[in-house]
């Protein structure tokens, strides 16, 4: 089975963040823990639309 990993590294590292976020049962919205994610790993606007489209195509 392959995994699809993004480039950067505060990329990977919001990734990680949003999936344990999600495990650990948090409330809040996916659109809610991406901007959460953007602001704490401080991503470029091309990582943050990286990771908008990438959940919206999972889901």
């Amino acid at each position: 089975m392959t995994t699809i990993q993004p480039e950067g590294e505060n990329l990977r590292k919001a990734v990680k963040w949003i999936s344990e976020e999600e495990k650990a049962g948090s409330a809040k919205t996916h659109k809610k823990l991406m901007e959460e994610a953007c602001l704490m790993f401080n991503l470029t606007p091309m990582e943050a639309e990286y990771l908008t489209r990438s959940y919206k195509e999972t889901s």
